[in-house]
């Protein structure tokens, strides 16, 4: 599968011919509104098998083929050349497809309001081939240890046709808002914990979870040790069911990070105690803050490279954004950006006629444009090659795999390279 992206001029037409596919396939795969509108900068994935590449000064067959991981002799062999044979700058040389790393995956899904939209219902079946586990967010604990349940509708019926672990997430969350107070009662009052735990059991009985999954945060930092030994004690009863436990941590960078956000989550406890970890590596550009990319690569790659310090691997799920931010400038502190999906950020651009732009340094594309009212907006937002960063950096440590914020924005290229990268495990 080759990543391409929309140079002045182009058409999909072209595109096609170029790389010898038809372009009714470039408009299905990308999910085009028009094969008559790209924008300049705009990534597209073209549905070949394997990949192109085109040499650069200082490249070498050696280099390249280090760089794809497979030997320089059948990267020769492939492409009809020697392997001693000097490589002309602009050449273009074919990848063939390589094996697959296997993975697991989950999404998270949050149905708000009296009734789930049909949309939000859709895009988990559509994503649910691509998962090992779909998230229902959130069941949020009250403060005598009962719960409130979300909206559960046919999401169990979609794990199950896709033998999907549904995963029962619970948050110490009060009117939408991360109560430290609610989980100061929950962890340290026994006879409350007591209850919360049988309350959970049931529930997950009742409607066939076999994940159980805290999203605790902003606790207070002195209860990170009840925390912990809630935990164990969690572990220990959930065992015996045969269920998984993880939790969701802060993205830290150092055991002793300050902050409310970080410092009850103690990474090696949890890698210790949990079968896995999602660590929330997004929302450095967040909707309240000045426009940045939502997940930079090298941020996230800070924070993960920390968790490997504490925890295995294989124990660490990598947060992913299916959305981005459009901000209006300047930033005013406690303006609100709108969050859209990639699919939208493309048609912004298009409506406005601006190009896309794409940061190196943090692996995201964005642009810029100037609304009715003359206001000017900063665009951060996920393409074919912020992803295929993230997967790239994924298989490179080694991590269990990935996690993403939230079902029911639309990215297609995502799903795309996800199978192009992985084989997604199916646990059920």
């Amino acid at each position: 599968m080759q990543i391409h992206v929309v140079q002045p001029g182009q058409t999909v037409d072209g595109i096609a011919r170029f790389y010898r596919t038809e372009p009714g396939e470039i408009v299905e795969a990308n999910e085009l509104p028009s094969a008559n509108q790209l924008v300049v900068g705009q990534a597209l994935v073209i549905p070949i098998a394997g990949s192109y590449y085109w040499v650069q000064s200082g490249d070498s067959l050696w280099s390249i083929s280090q760089r794809f991981n497979i030997s320089y002799q059948e990267l020769a062999q492939v492409n009809g050349i020697s392997a001693d044979q000097p490589l002309s700058v602009g050449s273009r040389l074919y990848i063939p497809p390589r094996p697959r790393s296997s993975a697991e995956f989950n999404a998270y899904v949050e149905p708000r309001g009296t009734s789930v939209a049909p949309a939000l219902e859709e895009s988990a079946w559509r994503a649910a081939p691509h998962l090992t586990y779909l998230a229902l967010f959130s069941f949020q604990a009250l403060r005598d240890g009962s719960l409130r349940e979300p909206l559960l509708d046919h999401f169990g019926e979609i794990a199950r046709d896709h033998r999907l672990v549904l995963m029962m997430v619970i948050t110490n969350q009060e009117n939408d808002q991360f109560s430290a107070e609610l989980g100061q009662t929950l962890l340290n009052d026994p006879q409350i914990r007591s209850t919360f735990l049988d309350n959970i059991v049931a529930a997950a009985n009742k409607h066939g979870f076999r994940d159980i999954h805290f999203d605790f945060e902003y606790l207070r930092p002195q209860d990170h040790e009840a925390y912990n030994a809630f935990l164990r004690e969690a572990k220990a009863r959930f065992s015996t069911y045969g269920w998984l436990l993880s939790t969701a941590l802060a993205p830290k960078t150092s055991r002793n990070q300050q902050g409310v956000w970080y410092e009850a989550h103690d990474y090696r406890a949890h890698g210790e105690i949990v079968d896995f970890v999602v660590i929330m590596t997004y929302e450095w550009g967040y909707s309240g803050g000045p426009a940045q990319a939502v997940s930079p690569i090298g941020p996230v790659r800070r924070v993960l490279e920390y968790a490997l310090s504490e925890m295995p691997g294989s124990k660490i799920m990598m947060g992913q954004n299916l959305y981005g931010y459009d901000w209006t400038l300047p930033f005013v502190q406690g303006s609100i950006a709108r969050a859209i999906s990639p699919q939208q950020a493309i048609q912004l651009a298009a409506n406005h006629q601006v190009p896309i732009e794409y940061d190196w340094r943090a692996q995201a594309p964005f642009f810029h444009y100037h609304d009715e009212e003359g206001k000017r907006h900063e665009v951060w937002f996920e393409d074919a090659r912020s992803i295929q960063a993230k997967f790239d950096l994924l298989k490179e440590l080694g991590l269990r795999g990935m996690s993403y914020w939230k079902l029911g924005l639309s990215f297609p290229q995502n799903w795309l390279l996800l199978e192009e990268n992985f084989q997604v495990v199916k646990r059920v």
